[in-house]
């Protein structure tokens, strides 16, 4: 396994926090995001090697907060290079990512009332994000 760089890191980050993002935002309430922030965390601690370490260590990545379709076009091009660097540097920790993402991204849409149309809608972009499709 070749190190990944800062950058990479931080690509995987921004990728993984966006998807619980978008999800989050799909459903906006304040109240249920700090419910889904913790969800999404238990995820993200649950995860091993390469893929805790970049989910677990250094600064938050910045994300867009003017609306959805910015944050959607940061973020689904972060998860499919995010993807991309793991099957060049870590080939082992591709599907460890993806479910990662998925499980954090479903433990946000269930924490509230259940997963609504509209976070199941943007967890299936997610999910083809990961698959590597656009």
């Amino acid at each position: 396994m070749e190190p990944l760089t800062a950058d990479e890191l931080l690509t995987l980050k921004t990728g993984a926090f966006g998807a619980v993002f978008l999800v989050s935002n799909a459903e906006p309430g304040m109240l249920a995001m700090v419910r889904e922030s913790f969800a999404a965390s238990g995820a993200f601690g649950d995860a091993g090697g390469v893929v805790k370490e970049a989910l677990t260590d250094g600064p938050l990545p910045q994300l867009p907060r003017d609306s959805a379709l910015e944050i959607e076009a940061a973020v689904l091009p972060a998860l499919r290079r995010s993807v991309e660097i793991l099957r060049a540097k870590s080939p082992g920790d591709v599907a460890t990512y993806r479910s990662v993402v998925l499980t954090a991204a479903d433990r946000v849409a269930q924490a509230q009332a259940g997963m609504t149309p509209a976070e199941a809608a943007v967890i299936d972009k997610i999910r083809q994000a990961l698959a590597g499709s656009a």
